[in-house]
């Protein structure tokens, strides 16, 4: 079910993904997409996760993605923070559930942190991370300045316009610009980790080609809450799609937990 939420003057594009069977319906699964993602870019891993866990799953693009309000660029270089601490507790407060467990991929699981450290309330249960930055990295600057080249000169513009429409542009090179910015090097949200109050599991694949396992340790180490690390073989940036039932299966473990606390 397809439906649109105002937030701040802007029209956010959200689905909902029913459980077949559900074990909780005060309780759903948020997730938060990538630098470049959207709704549609999740493909079939919302429904596979609702029915895996037998909660609801709430997904969303954020402005300037997908067929969400656009947004002006560049994008200011603590975006992330600003989505985290500004635009996610109004998205959460517009959804008809009393208790949350956010699943960020990438820039969404950055979000998630900030979020998770700032203003986790006593609805968020717990957070997931798939391949979040706490730091910048020289490998994640390399990859992304590959991106750009293919953006500019190869196929990736055409794909992503076909999920992104006429957000295409803002989508990239909000993203794009602000993580090549020079000042981005600087890139740290340690500072919000201390701050999490609720358990936090922090995946990654160890052939991630944005980040190190590093990220995994950072958040492990730091974090407030009780929290856990799972590094995945095989794997790339996208776990969601080289290691769905992985995914699947530690997602489903961990938030079994939680609801049954």
């Amino acid at each position: 079910m397809t439906q649109f939420l105002t937030v701040k003057g802007a029209l956010l594009e959200v689905e909902t993904f029913k459980a077949e069977s559900t074990r909780a319906a005060d309780t759903a699964l948020v997730l938060l997409h990538e630098g470049l993602g959207c709704i549609a870019l999740w493909k079939d891993f919302p429904q596979r996760l609702a029915d895996k866990t037998g909660l609801d799953v709430v997904a969303y693009s954020r402005i300037g993605y997908g067929n969400s309000s656009p947004v002006e660029t560049p994008r200011p270089l603590n975006y992330m923070q600003i989505e985290g601490e500004d635009w996610v507790p109004e998205v959460l407060d517009l959804l008809p559930y009393k208790r949350f467990i956010l699943v960020g991929h990438s820039d969404g699981g950055s979000i998630a942190l900030v979020h998770s450290g700032f203003n986790s309330g006593e609805r968020l249960l717990g957070t997931v991370t798939l391949a979040a930055h706490v730091h910048n990295e020289p490998l994640c600057v390399a990859s992304i300045e590959k991106a750009k080249e293919a953006y500019e000169s190869g196929n990736l513009r055409e794909g992503l316009a076909r999920h992104h429409g006429d957000n295409v542009d803002c989508a990239f090179w909000g993203w794009n610009q602000a993580w090549l910015h020079p000042d981005f090097l600087d890139f740290n949200i340690e500072e919000y980790l201390p701050r999490i109050s609720v358990p936090v599991l922090a995946i990654q694949g160890e052939q991630d080609e944005y980040g190190s396992k590093k990220q995994v340790d950072t958040i492990v180490a730091l974090a407030g809450g009780p929290s856990k690390g799972l590094m995945i073989p095989n794997c790339r940036h996208s776990i969601h799609r080289d290691a769905a039932d992985t995914l699947l299966d530690a997602i489903n473990e961990f938030s079994n937990a939680l609801i049954i606390q």
